[in-house]
């Protein structure tokens, strides 16, 4: 089950794709703040320097194709597929070592980036309860 099975509508299809997470936060204005502000907290936050340290720098090329992937994610524009192919996250995060604890401080970013820029609580909780998941699929050692 992917994130748009959270959000099914029996709307005409243009009034569904409007429905989506991605159009309900605010579209692609929101989505690239979220991920910007994900990676703000990330270089900046001293809980998050584990996680840091395995992201290449500088950071504007992966800040670029993850606002692609959560544009994607969320029921927006296709363009990180069509650029990149399938998304494959377990298998493009194999060689790196994602533990409990970097998975803990990749929520935690996203937690505080999910609450600064989408005004919807409910809706910021959903999508945390299913980034979480996501995450603990990315976890391949101890």
């Amino acid at each position: 089950m992917g994130i748009r099975d959270l959000f099914k509508t029996k709307q005409k299809s243009n009034d569904a794709k409007k429905s989506t997470p991605y159009y309900r936060i605010g579209g692609e204005e929101k989505v690239r703040a979220l991920s910007n502000t994900f990676y703000d907290i990330m270089e900046t936050d001293p809980l998050a320097k584990e996680l840091l340290a395995i992201h290449p720098l500088p950071l504007q090329r992966i800040r670029y194709v993850f606002f692609l992937y959560l544009s994607l994610w969320l029921g927006g524009p296709d363009d990180y597929q069509k650029k990149f192919g399938h998304p494959r996250l377990r298998a493009r995060h194999l060689p790196f070592s994602v533990t409990p604890e970097l998975k803990a401080q990749w929520m935690y970013c996203m937690r505080k980036a999910m609450f600064k820029t989408v005004d919807d609580t409910a809706l910021a909780q959903q999508l945390l309860e299913a980034l979480d998941q996501l995450a603990e699929h990315m976890v391949n050692s101890k």
